[in-house]
């Protein structure tokens, strides 16, 4: 790693992935969690330099040493999806689309609240008024 000043990115970076902002909005988050060295060390440093910017998350995918720690941690999660019964299968899927529909609220309180300052700025800073 170089001495880069660190940046994060926002879920915006992972939109050409995600089918929407709140799935990339979860996959942002997914990859914090794994920043946390919650999956083992070569996940822990994928989505470290994946979340700074300094990989982007196709590229990240094309090198050796994370596409395999990505394919074993695949492989141990989908063993563990054919393990489940099907009630706890659409459990789990259920709670999936719970999470994305607290995701997607989230995103839409967001952007109410930026919009609410943008017009309170537009509307009380004087710019924009002339009496010529």
């Amino acid at each position: 790693m170089t001495g880069e000043p660190d940046k994060k990115v926002d879920e915006s970076e992972f939109l050409d992935i995600a089918k929407d902002p709140a799935e990339a909005r979860a996959l942002r988050k997914a990859l914090e969690q794994l920043a946390t060295g919650s999956a083992g060390d070569v996940l822990k440093e994928m989505s470290q330099e994946v979340l700074s910017g300094r990989v982007g998350l196709r590229e990240a995918s094309s090198i050796p040493a994370y596409a395999e720690a990505v394919s074993e941690r695949n492989h141990d999660s989908l063993k563990a999806w054919d393990e489940m019964s099907e009630q706890k299968r659409a459990a789990k899927a259920a709670e999936g689309e719970r999470y994305l529909g607290e995701l997607r609220q989230e995103i839409t309180e967001e952007r109410d609240v930026k919009n609410a300052r943008d017009s309170e700025k537009s509307r009380h800073s004087g710019k924009g008024w002339s009496l010529y």
